[in-house]
C-alpha cells in the first residue's frame, strides 16, 4: 500500500493566503478532501477550527469555501442555478456580491450547464465560493481554465477576502500565481513537506534562470552577488540571479562580452530537481496526516 501523505504538518493562520505548492500527484488533492471530509486519514489528525471533518463535516464546514480544479455541474440546470444550489449548502448568497461577480467573471448565469466551457464551469464554481463569506477557502487549482483577465479577478477576489480576515489555501503547481498571492508556503512532494515559510525565507524559488553565451570566459562570474548554480560549457554559462540582485547583474553582463542571453524564471519541475531531487525519498514510511 503506497502512503498518499507521509507525516506532513501544515497549518494555515488566519487572514493568510497560504501556497501548497507540489507537481501533480504529491498529494495536494488528498490533503484537501481530508480537510473536506471525504477521505478518513489512516493516522495522524486533520482538524478544521478545531473540527474533525471526517466525523462532523456539516458543523466543520459551516464557514468553508471550496472550489475543485476539474468542476463537474448538473448539465441541466442552468449557471445561475448551480451558484444558488451550491451557495444554499451554506445558507444562501449575499445577493450584491453574487451580482457583482458574475458581472466581473463576465458570466452569463441563465445558459445550461452542459454547454459551458472548462472556463466558464470554473468562474461557476468561484462565483458560488465567493458569493458567501467563508473564514476558509479550500482551493484545488482554482484558476484553472481561467483567461489572464479573469485570472486577475480571480486573484482580486482572494485579496478581498483575506482582507476581510479569510484564510486561503491555495494548491496550484503555477510559481507565478503562488508568488502574486500567497504570505507563506508550503512544498510538499510525495506526500511529505520538503519545505515551508514565506517566499522571502525561500527565496529561491523567485530566482531567474539566465543563459548566457559569452565571446570569452567570464572567469570571475561565480563571485558576483546574487549568483548562483552557476554551470558552465565552453563559453556558454547558466546560472540563477536572486530577484534583488537583477539589475546590477544585468549592468555587469552588458559590459562582458555577451553574445547571446535567454533569461526565464525556473518551472516547478525545474525547481522540484534542482532542489528537492531526494530529499523526500527519506522520510519514515509510516502513513501519517498532520494538517
Amino acid at each position: 500500500m503506497t502512503a498518499a501523505l507521509n507525516r506532513l504538518d501544515l497549518s494555515v493562520l488566519p487572514g493568510e493566503v497560504h501556497g501548497f505548492l507540489g507537481p501533480n500527484g504529491a498529494g495536494k488533492s488528498t490533503t484537501l478532501r481530508i480537510l473536506l471530509g471525504l477521505i478518513r486519514p489512516t493516522s495522524g489528525t486533520a482538524r478544521v477550527f478545531g473540527i474533525d471533518p471526517w466525523t462532523e463535516p456539516a458543523r466543520a464546514h459551516q464557514n468553508v469555501a471550496y472550489v475543485p480544479g476539474d468542476v463537474t455541474l448538473w448539465p441541466n440546470l442552468t449557471g445561475g442555478e448551480v451558484i444558488d444550489l451550491l451557495t444554499g449548502l451554506r445558507g444562501g448568497a449575499d445577493e450584491g456580491l453574487r451580482r457583482r461577480l458574475i458581472d466581473e467573471f463576465d458570466f452569463d448565469p441563465r445558459k445550461k450547464a452542459r454547454t459551458y466551457s472548462k472556463g466558464n464551469r470554473q468562474k461557476a464554481a468561484l462565483i458560488a465560493a465567493f458569493s458567501r463569506p467563508a473564514m476558509l477557502y479550500l482551493l484545488d487549482e482554482p484558476s484553472s481554465g481561467l483567461d489572464p483577465v479573469m485570472d486577475a479577478v480571480f486573484r482580486s477576489h482572494v485579496r478581498r477576502v483575506t482582507t476581510d480576515g479569510a484564510s486561503v489555501l491555495l494548491s496550484s503547481h503555477i510559481l507565478a500565481e503562488v508568488e502574486q498571492l500567497c504570505d507563506r508556503v508550503t512544498i510538499i512532494r510525495a506526500g511529505a513537506a520538503v519545505e515551508s515559510g514565506t517566499l522571502t525565507e525561500l527565496r529561491h524559488l523567485t530566482r531567474t534562470r539566465f543563459r548566457v553565451s559569452m565571446s570569452a570566459t567570464l572567469e570571475n562570474l561565480s563571485s558576483w552577488r546574487g549568483i548562483h548554480d552557476l554551470r558552465a560549457e565552453g563559453n556558454v554559462m547558466e546560472f540563477d540571479v536572486d530577484a534583488a540582485d537583477l539589475g546590477d547583474v544585468l549592468k555587469s553582463l552588458a559590459t562582458a562580452g555577451v553574445t547571446g542571453i535567454t533569461a526565464a524564471p525556473p518551472s516547478l519541475e525545474e525547481l522540484f530537481m534542482r532542489h528537492y531531487g531526494g530529499q523526500a525519498d527519506g522520510y519514515p514510511s509510516q502513513p501519517s496526516q498532520v494538517l
